[in-house]
């Protein structure tokens, strides 16, 4: 079925309060047509009237990337965000859609809620009058809102029961959550991590296999900006930055939650916690086999090389680095030396491989 028939059919049903229906129909539409903005700003109205907010906060970020001068994408895209209780995100992407929409008072009104809901969390009265939105280039729009452009999911519509590819943990720290994505041999390339106020946003795209996304509403609230991840032979390590010290007792945002406590950050001797639905599992050792693992991983050609030099540099004495050193940078790369009584006393000449022959380029 062509997509103009898909989406018509979606519009219906969502007039007809369908909406679950109309989340499927405009999936079935993005999977024919799956650079059309307007059919992920659209479902994220369908995710907003499901209470699939985070759903809806993808979707809208899709359709921003697709088409940065889309208004109503930013729209929708602040008003699951304020469900979601981000209200910094939700008044940047509203700044936005109010330059690319001036005179629409949904925006102004909006924003407005948002520095009412900002002052109530800081303690600081909002202003009393509403500055004019700030004019942004339509190009850059996507840049100026620190939420990420990420791969959907239909949760909402399409549950699958099958095992996630890639599985993950957790632990704390007074200060921080590690996660850790047990993704063995994923190119940094192929790894996108962004992050917002309470949402995590992890893809991992290896060509000629499907896509990998990771996307929970996190148990509290982080700051981006401090947050960083590193990606690493045999795994993801991503460390969020709490925004409280609080103690998580689950990685994801559940209203079952229990009451949340207050970790004692005086305590320097606090060993990092580690949450398991399993009182019994042994989370030292498991991070002892990881490390294990990542020390007996075998590594071919070039990788192996660089990584048996730098395992002597780094178990050398100072007399062995200034010899590997000198040797290696006066040589070209083509002598590595340990013996330092040896090198220092002279130039060390290139060693070219048999066969080739060292040439000096002037400049």
């Amino acid at each position: 079925m062509a997509s103009s028939d898909l989406e018509t059919r979606a519009k219906e049903a969502f007039i007809d309060d369908h909406f679950e229906l109309a989340v499927n129909l405009y999936s079935q539409a993005i999977s024919v047509s799956p650079t059309t903005a307007v059919l992920f700003a659209d479902r994220a109205q369908a995710n907003i009237k499901l209470s699939n907010f985070t759903e809806a906060v993808a979707d809208a970020n899709k359709a921003i990337e697709l088409d940065p001068s889309m208004a109503k994408a930013y729209l929708r895209k602040a008003m699951a965000c304020i469900k979601l209780e981000e209200y910094q995100t939700a008044k940047a992407a509203l700044e936005v859609g109010a330059s690319l929409a001036p005179g629409d008072s949904r925006f102004t009104n909006l924003i407005k809620e948002c520095d009412e809901c900002i002052a109530e969390e800081t303690g600081v009265l909002p202003k009393q009058s509403i500055e004019a939105p700030i004019a942004v280039d339509k190009a850059a729009a996507t840049t100026k809102i620190a939420e990420p452009a990420i791969t959907v999911s239909n949760q909402g519509t399409t549950l699958s029961s099958a095992k996630p590819k890639y599985r993950h943990e957790f632990y704390q720290k007074p200060d921080q959550v590690v996660v850790t994505i047990f993704a063995k041999g994923v190119p940094a390339k192929n790894v996108a991590v962004d992050f917002g106020e309470q949402i995590l946003s992890v893809a991992i795209n290896v060509p000629g296999e499907d896509e990998y996304t990771f996307q929970p509403r996190l148990f509290g609230k982080i700051i981006p900006a401090q947050c960083r991840y590193e990606v690493l032979s045999t795994k993801i390590e991503i460390c969020l930055a709490k925004a409280e010290a609080i103690h998580w007792t689950s990685l994801e945002f559940s209203r079952d939650n229990a009451a949340l406590q207050r970790i004692n950050v005086s305590s320097g001797n606090q060993r990092p916690t580690y949450p398991s639905s399993k009182a019994t599992k042994d989370w030292d050792k498991l991070e002892a086999q990881v490390k294990k693992e990542e020390k007996d991983e075998k590594l071919d050609g070039d990788a192996a090389l660089n990584k048996f030099f730098r395992d002597i540099y780094k178990d050398a004495d100072e007399d062995t680095r200034r010899a590997m050193m000198k040797s290696f940078v006066e040589s070209n790369g083509t002598v590595l030396s340990t013996n330092w009584k040896e090198v220092g006393l002279k130039k060390v000449e290139g060693s070219p491989p048999d066969g080739m022959e060292m040439k000096k380029w002037e400049i």
